[in-house]
């Protein structure tokens, strides 16, 4: 016999950023068969968008799509506009959507820095403050990182110092928002099999690396999206401002795989 999932986000709203793809699209997907309604943006895939909205639909909870280009700030408050017009309140934020340019630093160009900062660091910045705003009884808000923050890997620069960005912003935000009740984390994930890799030049390397953990297989983005809901839940409330590391253990090895 199935057990039936959760519903312990019956009546609330949350908000994936990049949410109908790959990682994105597997949280949204987690929140709403625990209840949610859910709201998520993209940037150009209106056939991936569509049939995740129509994936949504189908679990019996509301949807709400919006084509928004986190780059860019009027976009952002837009989003979030249509957040309050047409949902009324906002329960859970997810800061999910990620952009980059996979080069060495050499080869970077200022543009390539300010495209990928703006989306992965101060996007999260500006989406959480009007979160704030809309989440008039508390709220979560997570952001998704990647071991790229604290470890070297190749061709990651601009990425790896955006996501390290993200995870000193989550630790300020736990302190500011505390006092609106709203509990701020993160969730650090390691290598994910999705569309994302295939703009990598080593994504067989990075592939085979991330097969080598300790559960004997590679972590998967429901791994991701589970960790993501347990920390918007009443159970998760005294954990604030952390990073917490979804990988397998591959990086508790000494011997950490090389990916060159």
């Amino acid at each position: 016999m199935t057990e039936s999932p959760k519903r312990d986000f019956d009546s609330k709203v949350v908000l994936v950023t990049g949410g109908s793809r790959g990682i994105g699209k597997a949280i949204a997907l987690e929140f709403a068969n625990r209840g949610a309604d859910i709201v998520f943006n993209y940037l150009r895939n209106h056939a991936a968008a569509e049939d995740c909205y129509q994936e949504i639909k189908s679990i019996g909870v509301n949807c709400l799509k919006v084509q928004a280009h986190l780059g860019e700030p009027d976009k952002i408050y837009n989003l979030f506009d249509q957040v309050d017009s047409k949902m009324g309140k906002l329960d859970v934020l997810i800061n999910n959507a990620a952009s980059g340019v996979q080069r060495q630093a050499h080869d970077l160009e200022p543009k390539h820095w300010d495209w990928t900062m703006n989306i992965n660091a101060r996007a999260p910045w500006i989406c959480s403050v009007e979160a704030s705003k809309l989440m008039i009884q508390g709220g979560s808000i997570v952001n998704i990182s990647s071991e790229g923050s604290r470890k070297v890997l190749p061709y990651y620069l601009s990425v790896g110092t955006s996501k390290a960005a993200l995870e000193s912003l989550t630790r300020y935000l736990a302190v500011e928002l505390a006092e609106q009740g709203i509990n701020v984390n993160a969730v650090s994930g390691g290598y994910v099999e999705t569309g994302a890799l295939n703009s990598f030049p080593n994504k067989k390397n990075m592939v085979e690396a991330g097969k080598q953990t300790l559960a004997g297989r590679m972590i998967t983005s429901e791994d991701l999206a589970k960790v993501t809901a347990f920390l918007c839940t009443k159970e998760a409330e005294m954990i604030r401002g952390q990073v917490i590391v979804v990988d397998g253990g591959v990086t508790l090895s000494a011997d950490f795989p090389e990916i060159n």
